[in-house]
C-alpha cells in the first residue's frame, strides 16, 4: 500500500454528518372558536408537546422528525383558542461514526438543527391564525437525552 493510498483510506474514515434536506411531513392550525376568542383579555393556557423520532432510510441515510404541538386553552370557560401541530424532518447522512455516537447525534445534534426552522414555522401559523406569534422557547436537547438515558438504567 502506498502512502497516498493510505491517506485516502484515512481520508475516506472521517466522520460524515451532513444536513441533505429540512422539510415539513405535516402541517395542521385549527382555530375553531373564531372570531369570538379574539377578545380574550387574559393569557390562554397552553398545553405543549414535543417529541422526536428517527427512523434509517437506508445505510447511511436517516430521517429524524421533530413533532410539536400546541393547544390553547381560554383560562376562563376551558374553550380551545387554537391547535397548533407541526412535524418538520430532517434528512441526514452519517457516514464512519461510531455506533456509540449514533444515537446521541440523532437525538441532540440533528434536532437542534431542525428546531429553529419548526420554530419559525409555528411561530408564522399562530399569527397567521390572528394570534399572537407563539414563540417557542430554546429546547435543550442534550439535556433531554441525558435525563432519557438515566431514566433508562435506572428501570433497567
Amino acid at each position: 500500500m502506498t502512502k497516498e493510498t493510505e491517506a485516502k483510506e484515512e481520508h475516506n474514515e472521517q466522520p460524515i454528518f451532513s444536513v441533505q434536506r429540512i422539510y415539513t411531513k405535516d402541517i395542521s392550525f385549527e382555530n375553531p372558536n373564531a372570531p369570538q376568542v379574539f377578545g380574550a383579555a387574559e393569557q390562554p393556557k397552553i398545553d405543549l408537546n414535543l417529541g422526536v423520532n428517527n427512523r434509517q432510510v437506508d445505510e447511511h441515510l436517516w430521517e429524524v422528525s421533530l413533532k410539536v404541538s400546541a393547544l390553547a386553552r381560554n383560562t376562563e370557560d376551558d374553550k380551545v383558542i387554537f391547535e397548533v401541530e407541526v412535524e418538520h424532518a430532517g434528512l441526514f447522512l452519517l457516514k464512519n461514526i461510531p455506533d456509540e455516537h449514533i444515537l446521541r447525534v440523532l437525538g441532540v445534534d440533528c434536532p437542534t438543527i431542525i428546531f429553529p426552522f419548526t420554530r419559525q414555522l409555528v411561530s408564522q401559523l399562530t399569527s397567521d391564525g390572528g394570534f399572537m406569534p407563539l414563540l417557542l422557547d430554546p429546547f435543550n436537547f442534550a439535556v433531554a437525552y441525558q435525563q432519557r438515558l438515566e431514566e433508562q438504567h435506572t428501570t433497567h
